[in-house]
């Protein structure tokens, strides 16, 4: 959600930075890796039961992912190797991220809790694998009311709040759920009409304007004619 309606604006907003970036000897890998480090402390400290600390820590992490592609930007060295890595690197994170807590609701909570957000990862894989599968077949599949930017934001409230933060992992896991249903109706209508149906429908259209075409041309054509043939 956040992600298809503040990107343009965080990106213009975290663009001087990049250009400052540039000036360093830092790459937007080295940004990414960086982030992946401090996540791996952040999941460390929250597993550890310091949630004033991960929570800091989670917030350090962000920066590095909002910062890398805004550095790739203005050292004109966007690329697909980049893209790639990074989006790995997203998914490694989460699953630290949310081990981490596994690991602080199995020590302080109950065993049993730890399952809450394994389940939460799990959904967001789902729907991770949604956009994947459907970009690579021409699709998209982007948006939904709990996308990764929204999971984080709700992670670092239920940090601030640890009375809340089993009850967020249970909204996170409902509205993580949601958004697997909505990319999934999102993507089947689109593979409804493409690509066979979609190319049918594209030529349909074509035909109907050249007839459409043709037919204005003779109205003109007559109309000349009658012209002509006026004394």
């Amino acid at each position: 959600m956040f992600d298809g309606h503040l990107r343009t604006s965080v990106d213009r907003a975290v663009g001087p930075l990049g250009a400052l970036l540039r000036k360093t000897r830092l790459s937007p890998d080295h940004l990414t890796v960086l982030g992946l480090v401090v996540a791996v402390g952040a999941a460390v400290a929250i597993g550890a039961g310091y949630l004033a600390l991960g929570l800091l820590l989670v917030v350090l992490a962000a920066l590095p992912d909002l910062l890398d592609g805004a550095l790739a930007k203005a050292s004109n060295s966007s690329s697909q190797r980049g893209a790639f890595f990074d989006s790995v690197i997203d998914r490694i994170t989460d699953a630290l991220l949310f081990g981490g807590v596994a690991w602080y609701f199995a020590s302080e909570e109950s065993p049993h809790m730890a399952i809450l957000p394994m389940a939460v990862l799990g959904a967001s894989s789902i729907i991770s694998y949604q956009r994947a599968k459907a970009e690579s077949l021409g699709l998209d599949a982007k948006g939904g009311i709990m996308e990764r930017a929204e999971r984080i934001i709700l992670l670092c409230i239920g940090l601030l709040f640890p009375v809340i933060l089993v009850a967020t992992m249970w909204i996170m896991l409902v509205l993580t759920l949601v958004t697997a249903v909505q990319r999934f109706a999102k993507v089947w209508k689109q593979a409804a009409v493409a690509p066979v149906t979609a190319a049918r429908i594209e030529m349909r259209r074509s035909r109907r304007q050249s007839r459409r075409a043709v037919r204005r041309s003779r109205r003109r054509v007559a109309a000349e004619w009658r012209r002509s043939r006026t004394p």
